[in-house]
């Protein structure tokens, strides 16, 4: 029998090395891919046991985000420091959307949820490339800086809630690169960094439809169930998220990923817990 989606997805999150991972990931996904063409095998989705925390290099060190520098992009080692923080996230979201798959197998959901995980998942892989590529090309690499050790709290968080995965993942922590990237291709294009700014841009792109996935797919489940999606939305976000959500907010964008304002402003006025 040809190995699971849900296999794979395991193969890849017990992959520690960046580079070995995102192409191991665009491997799985394009096999995926394939076989869901006309006349094709069709893959198994199977279920898996993926592991709570997926493999990691032995570099980046890990602080609490407290510990983890701040960055000041206005100098090149602020730029390579934003750009590692970058990197690691894409790393994160490349497990992230892996995670997904792997860890909610035994929920019947249509094919098309596969293949948006599976395309956000390969888009993700390409990021972490191309920002790699980005910091090799100012004299860094991946692993040279510190890094944030709490990303992985939502996966962990939300392990036996696919509606709060969906919520917290894409629609608050990826909602929040709609708001903060376009500053961030301000800051390389104002040192004529092309490449970078090229780079950046495409992540944008591309994060607007990992955002609306995770709206489409909770929309879903709120009908399935007979639930209201923003009352559910702002209970499951009170419940697993930790904080407030900080604008400003990028309406246009949100908005074009299906999150209207009356999903995300009220969860800004509450206090932090």
């Amino acid at each position: 029998m040809s190995q699971s989606l849900t296999e794979r997805a395991v193969e890849v999150l017990t992959t520690a090395d960046g580079r070995a991972k995102t192409a191991l990931s665009l491997r799985h996904a394009a096999d995926w891919v394939a076989s869901r063409a006309p006349g094709a095998t069709p893959m198994p989705v199977g279920v898996a046991a993926p592991p709570m925390r997926p493999a990691r290099p032995e570099k980046p060190d890990l602080l609490a985000p407290r510990d983890v520098p701040r960055r000041r992009p206005g100098s090149p080692e602020g730029r390579i420091a934003l750009l590692h923080a970058v990197a690691h996230i894409e790393l994160n979201a490349v497990d992230l959307h892996w995670d997904i798959i792997a860890r909610f197998g035994h929920i019947p959901m249509p094919p098309g949820f596969y293949d948006d995980w599976v395309k956000a998942a390969a888009e993700e892989s390409k990021h972490f490339n191309l920002v790699c590529d980005c910091l090799e090309r100012l004299g860094s690499f991946y692993g040279a800086l510190l890094a944030h050790a709490g990303m992985w709290r939502a996966a962990e968080d939300t392990a036996d809630d696919l509606m709060g995965r969906l919520a917290v993942v894409p629609m608050v922590l990826e909602a929040r690169g709609l708001d903060v990237t376009p500053n961030m291709i301000e800051v390389f294009r104002k040192v004529d960094d092309a490449a970078t700014v090229s780079a950046l841009e495409t992540i944008y792109a591309e994060e607007v439809g990992h955002v609306a996935y995770g709206s489409k797919w909770f929309n879903f489940l709120c009908g399935r169930a007979n639930e209201d999606p923003k009352e559910r939305f702002h209970a499951l976000v009170r419940q697993y998220f930790h904080g407030t959500l900080k604008p400003p907010f990028n309406t246009e964008k949100r908005a074009e990923a299906g999150l209207p304002p009356d999903f995300y402003w009220p969860l800004s006025e509450r206090e932090e817990v």
